[in-house]
């Protein structure tokens, strides 16, 4: 297991860390029965191995994740592992509810404090909460008392929302940001984790492979990764792409296979910082470019389109559907559409056509939003939708 500088603490974690989000279940539609011995199998197995960071959560499970990590960190594991757990930070009413929350959580966790607590899933609104509750108080007084080692944020925004929240507290030691080589203009971004590391924030990575979605490539990405002669993996060359950057200081992969956790363990104790040649740079930019021409919509989420006259969310709409072609994903994203409320769906577009002529992109957004919910909500074959468009 390779190890890698946490910002500016003096610590070192391990370049893998071990999430807690997507353990095996019995059931799969219940996300709350946690197949515990394997599970345990598998965590003990990474810190056997070498991985000494283990990140959960309040919902993870249907909280049912810190109660397994409390289980399977007894018989001395504990010791041997740096814990991070997250403060839900939209069930959150009054002040005196992240202390409810915590005090909780400690129980679950078993354990007397936490190594890392990060304020979680923050985006504006949330961000707000925190100063409107001067949750940032109650946490400076939990560090005081030891039962908080370390402070930090998780993050689900823009760019500019992150450097606001990285510059508004002087007292930040870590954030942990989604980013993998398809993400590199999402969220915080590759200019955000730059941003966050110059002021010295250890940079814990979320969402290495895109939830899973890199993992299966299609056909014209697997061709490319053929090119090159060489057998690697996917998920190997997208965990490499993140360990060869120095600001990142742990990558966490939710694993629910053995198999998962054994692979990763071996490439995180291959793969450093420096790792990858001109050549491995320029595979992963056509791998990314490809991926990108498959995008059937080209929206920039610029959202210029909006406010729509029926208060639609133009851009989330597309990116369901981009995301399901590009990543082979359209069942995934048939659920997901499937969840929305009637009022949110492309089929309430009563096509005024207003927002296609604000549209930097010239997008026929109507039309779009007619075939949109015929291969999401009415199931019609994709190929044909797309040829159509095209036509």
């Amino acid at each position: 297991m390779q190890y890698r500088q946490l910002g500016k603490l003096d610590w070192k974690a391990s370049a893998l860390g071990f999430g807690a989000m997507r353990l095996p279940t019995t059931d799969p539609q219940d996300r709350s029965t946690i197949d515990e011995p394997l599970a345990t199998r598998m965590l003990r197995y990474a810190i056997d191995h070498g991985v000494n960071y283990v990140d959960t959560a309040y919902p993870y499970h249907n909280g049912e994740s810190e109660r397994f990590v409390g289980r399977v960190l007894r018989d001395g594991y504990r010791e041997k592992v740096h814990l991070a757990t997250k403060l839900p930070i939209w069930a959150i009413e009054k002040r005196e509810d992240a202390e409810r929350v915590f005090s909780e959580q400690l129980e679950k966790l078993q354990t007397d404090h936490v190594d890392f607590y990060l304020f979680h899933g923050l985006r504006r609104e949330r961000w707000e909460t925190i100063k409107q509750f001067n949750l940032l108080d109650w946490a400076e007084r939990a560090l005081a008392d030891g039962r908080i080692r370390h402070l930090g944020f998780s993050f689900h925004d823009t760019l500019t929302v992150f450097k606001e929240i990285v510059d508004g507290y002087d007292g930040w030691d870590f954030c942990q940001i989604q980013h993998n080589y398809m993400d590199i203009n999402t969220q915080a971004g590759t200019e955000g984790l730059h941003y966050a590391a110059s002021k010295g924030l250890a940079v814990v990575i979320m969402e290495p492979l895109l939830g899973g979605r890199l993992v299966d490539p299609p056909d014209p990405v697997q061709a490319i990764w053929d090119s090159a002669g060489e057998v690697q993996t996917p998920v190997e060359r997208a965990m490499r792409w993140l360990w060869d950057q120095p600001e990142v200081s742990v990558v966490l992969s939710g694993m629910s296979t053995m198999a998962q956790v054994i692979e990763n363990v071996a490439n995180a104790s291959r793969y450093g910082v420096g790792n990858m040649t001109a050549a491995d740079q320029d595979l992963i930019a056509r791998a990314r470019t490809k991926y990108q021409e498959l995008c059937p919509i080209p929206c920039t989420k610029c959202e210029y389109c909006l406010p729509c006259t029926v208060d639609l969310k133009i851009p989330e709409l597309f990116d369901i559907l981009n995301r399901g072609v590009m990543y082979n994903r359209i069942d995934e994203a048939r659920r997901r559409y499937d969840r929305m409320a009637p009022e949110q769906k492309a089929a309430a577009c009563i096509a005024c056509r207003e927002c296609e002529a604000k549209c930097p992109q010239s997008i026929p957004i109507s039309d779009w939003m007619v075939h949109l919910d015929e291969i999401l909500g009415q199931g019609m074959d994709v190929d044909a939708c797309l040829a159509e468009m095209a036509g």
